[in-house]
This record gives structure tokens, sequence and C-alpha cells, in this order.
């Protein structure tokens, strides 16, 4: 496949590419995947949320005594059938939950853009839906970030109190470890997230945190890829704290490479990094940070996963690959994400 121009090319194209970011409740599951969303725009990338696949309101859940995580508060046979839809090119009647009142609306027209972000606590959770997703990330705040981020999401823009959140998450938690972590076998990346080691402050007041990027091997890559970083501009620009370090670690019986960041980069350390991508791919432009800012480990850990994504949509595009290839190819075994 010529790559041009990629962007025309997957505009153009009748292949409808899914990612699926799975994660409980709060885990910071948009942010890792605004990168794609930046790159590509609006035209081309739509996200769905797995809540309006809810099967049972807010109150309807409180009067059975069940969480959403349950599978059976779901419907998941509905959205098999709306993925297969959108993966085929045609428009849906999505359902529609809304988070402020715990109630449903009335289903909306949905039309599948050519990239598609399915989000939400369950996405890896059948057979079906597995083979309709082409790439999967499974985002692993540590407890004490999630408890905080969760706080602050549901008191601002729920009206939730502090108390009844922290009730809320005592009583979702046996759930959550039973359905939802689990699914961090079947995931390609595993985000992990956890307060700065320069200092909770840090990670509170400016968005730093210790982020660990976990992949699965590519098994195809796209040629002379060169994802550096400006060791000079390190050296001679940057006035905060940062760290990297690369180990491999065992998730879901499978081996991974691990890269955590933490800390702040100068953007022109990372200027390189952004023009490769753009070289190797043709999309351009990439400039998620304005000249003379501060690039966050989380900023990087979303720099390289486009990256990855990108790179997996090229291949899909130069040789296509069936659902049921897709799902004989997903992993299976033991998983440590969510167990601390």
């Amino acid at each position: 496949m010529s790559r041009s121009d990629f962007k025309r090319v997957i505009a153009e194209s009748s292949y409808v590419f899914i990612i699926g970011v799975a994660g409980d409740s709060g885990s910071g599951k948009t942010t890792f995947t605004r990168a794609i969303r930046e790159i590509f725009g609006e035209d081309l990338v739509s996200t769905i949320t797995i809540d309006d696949y809810h099967r049972y309101d807010r109150r309807e859940r409180k009067e059975l005594g069940i969480t959403p995580l349950v599978p059976e508060a779901n419907r998941f046979d509905l959205l098999e059938e709306h993925l297969g839809d959108l993966k085929a090119g045609r428009t849906i009647q999505k359902p529609v939950y809304n988070h402020d009142n715990g109630k449903f609306e009335p289903p909306v027209p949905f039309k599948p853009t050519k990239i598609l972000i399915l989000e939400g606590l369950h996405p890896f959770i059948t057979p079906k839906m597995r083979a309709l997703i082409d790439f999967k990330l499974y985002v692993d705040p540590d407890p004490d970030v999630k408890r905080a981020w969760k706080i602050k999401r549901d008191v601002e823009r729920r009206g939730y109190s502090p108390e009844a959140v922290l009730r809320e998450m005592t009583e979702r938690k046996p759930d959550f470890e039973q359905y939802v972590a689990p699914q961090c076998r079947f995931a390609d990346a595993v985000i992990r997230i956890a307060f700065s080691k320069y200092g909770r402050e840090a990670s509170e007041k400016r968005n730093v945190y210790h982020v660990t990027l976990c992949q699965s091997k590519l098994e195809k890559s796209i040629r002379d890829v060169d994802l550096s970083i400006d060791l000079f501009g390190l050296l001679s620009l940057s006035q905060r704290d940062f760290m990297v370090e690369f180990t491999v670690e065992e998730i879901g019986g499978r081996a991974m490479g691990a890269l955590t960041f933490d800390g702040e980069l100068n953007d022109a350390v990372v200027k390189k990094l952004e023009k490769n991508i753009e070289i190797q791919t043709q999309v351009r432009p990439i400039d998620l940070v304005e000249s003379g800012a501060y690039l966050t480990a989380g900023d990087m850990a979303q720099l390289i996963l486009a990256w990855r994504i990108v790179n997996r949509r090229i291949f899909i595009e130069s040789t296509p690959v069936t659902a049921g290839e897709q799902a004989a190819s997903t992993g299976n075994g033991g998983c440590e994400c969510g167990r601390r």
C-alpha cells in the first residue's frame, strides 16, 4: 500500500478500524487515545461508550442490588450486533445512557467513521467483540490514582459527594476484580499510571505521572522506524526532572516490553520523535504540544501508543485480517492487571 497520503487512504477505504479501550470507570481511558483523535480529526474518528449498552438504569440497578460491572447488567448481544453493523459501514440506532440522571434517552442514529473508538468496562468480554476489535488497549491506574481521579470527576461533573464516590468504589471493587481486570490478558497494550516519583504534588498540580506502556511484540512494523529521543536536547534544554526505563514484564502469560516514563520533557527533545512518526506514516502534522512547552510522561506514552496504532492500521490495509484470524490471535491465560 502506498503511504503517500495515509489519511486520504483511510478516508477512501471501506475498512472500519476499531480501537477498544478497557478499564474501570474514571481510569483515564479517553486520555490515551487523544493523540489518535488529534492526528486524524473528528471527520475520521468517533467514539462509542459501552455505558450506553447498560441493560438497567441507575434506579433499576439499585433495586436489583447489582453494579454495571456485572455482565448480566449489560446488553452485549446488542453491542455485538451493532459492532458488526458498524464494521460493515452500516448506520445503527445507538442507545443513549445519561450519566447526569442515570436514565436512558431515545436511541440516536450513529454512522461509523473510518476509525471507531469503543470505550468502557467490557470491550473484550466476549470472543465476538474481541474479534471485531483491531487494537486493544487496557488502562490500569494505581488504586490511589484511580480513587483521586474518580472523586474529582464524579464530584465536579456528576454531582456526587466524595463519601458517595468512595462508597460506590468499595461496592464495585469485587466486580471489577472479577469481570473487568481479567480483560487485560487480551490487550495489545497496557497502560499503567502511578503518582510521580517526584511527588504526588507534581501529579496533582502539573499532571505529571509515572506512566508505563506495556506492549506485546510487533509482528510487523514500518520499515526503518526511528523513534528517537534527542539526547542533545535532553542535556541542554530540559530543566525539569525526567526518567525513562525499559523492563520486560509478564502480563497474562505473555512477555511484554514495559517502557516507563516519569517527569517532563521540553518539546524540543521529542520533536524528532514526532517528525519521524510523520515521515514513517505520512500522517501530518503530528504536533501535540505547543512550542516551548513541556511534555509529560503521559504525553510521551500517548505519542508512542499512537504510532503503534497507526502501524497496525497500515498493515491491516495492506494485508487484511479476517475476524476469525483476529479471534485466533487473541491471548489467553492469567492476568495480573488490577491485582497489586
